[in-house]
């Protein structure tokens, strides 16, 4: 997602924003759908394609922003309640759990993010205030700026807006003095310590960047549904957006965003054929990483030189 082609950009989130007035509900559900899954990529990406790290724990962000947008709209379904008090549960959470995660890498970085976010499922599915197993529903869609989002056509100009200041955002995260920081991290962080970078500092502030988009994506989630359930934490939430990730190719913000619109739409259509959906997403997911490893964006840059 290059913004030195900004009208391209411009054009997608026109094109998205007038998608109600030709679409009927269900295509319109679906990208609901891949814009905040496609956020979700997109923070998941920060930490993998461009600070190398590989977390399967940033389901525990997307579940607390979930969780804590649900308890708070019930009681002040306000801009607070469905943003900013997410974010900052994230923030914090994020926080704590790169503290200690960051201190390891390769395999057990992958181990210890999965064993946080699994400690939040199990206490997401004991609590009885948290509504155990059920999980929490009924939740109202907020008031923003004097404007309900109940209104369908609200929520979808309030989500398409979401996914471009998001999308911006995580640019000018990536190129910045800090993103290249973070890339040489991802190349070589041995030799980015020995020049004098605070490399532990800068993948901290990466993990805490990463989970706070990805608590406001599970705040939007159960904004769109109307509920949230335990299975928010669990790890397959993570493998998903890995997948995701993966499947539009990494360190591409636009890829992340490419990916989770492919696997969305797969899924939906592919599951509407056969209950055995999920062999052939696996297959599909084989093939491109035998035989495009780049995933679509290394597909879209060598058959017609697209730059993502």
């Amino acid at each position: 997602m290059r913004l030195a082609r900004p009208g391209g950009f411009v054009a997608l989130l026109a094109l998205l924003a007038v998608f109600p007035l030709f679409a009927g509900n269900y295509p319109v559900k679906l990208l609901h759908e891949i814009l905040i899954w496609g956020v979700f990529a997109m923070s998941l990406d920060l930490l993998m394609g461009y600070t190398g790290l590989v977390s399967f724990g940033h389901s525990a962000f997307f579940g607390l922003g979930g969780y804590v947008a649900a308890l708070a709209l019930l009681r002040w379904p306000g801009a607070t309640a469905a943003l900013l008090l997410p974010a900052v549960a994230a923030a914090l959470a994020a926080l704590v759990i790169g503290f200690f995660s960051i201190r390891v890498s390769g395999v057990y970085f992958i181990m210890l993010t999965l064993a946080f976010s699994q400690m939040f499922y199990a206490v997401a599915f004991q609590a009885e205030w948290l509504g155990s197993n059920d999980g929490i529903s009924g939740v109202p869609r907020p008031v923003v700026v004097g404007l309900s989002l109940a209104a369908p056509r609200v929520f979808h100009l309030f989500l398409v807006g979401f996914f471009g200041l998001a999308g911006l955002a995580l640019w000018r995260v990536v190129r910045s003095p800090f993103g290249h920081v973070l890339r040489g991290i991802a190349e070589n962080e041995g030799r980015m310590a020995a020049v004098g970078y605070p490399v532990a500092r800068y993948k901290l502030l990466a993990f805490v960047i990463a989970g706070t988009v990805a608590g406001l994506a599970g705040s939007l989630f159960t904004q769109l549904n109307g509920y949230v359930s335990p299975d928010a934490f669990f790890w397959t939430t993570s493998g998903e957006a890995l997948l995701m990730v993966i499947l539009g190719g990494t360190g591409t913000l636009g890829g992340a965003f490419l990916g989770a619109a492919a696997f969305t739409l797969l899924q939906s259509l592919v599951s509407s054929y056969t209950e055995r959906w999920m062999l052939i997403l696996g297959l599909t997911f084989v093939l491109f990483v035998l035989f495009a490893p780049g995933g679509i964006v290394g597909v879209l840059r060598g058959r017609i030189g697209l730059r993502a």
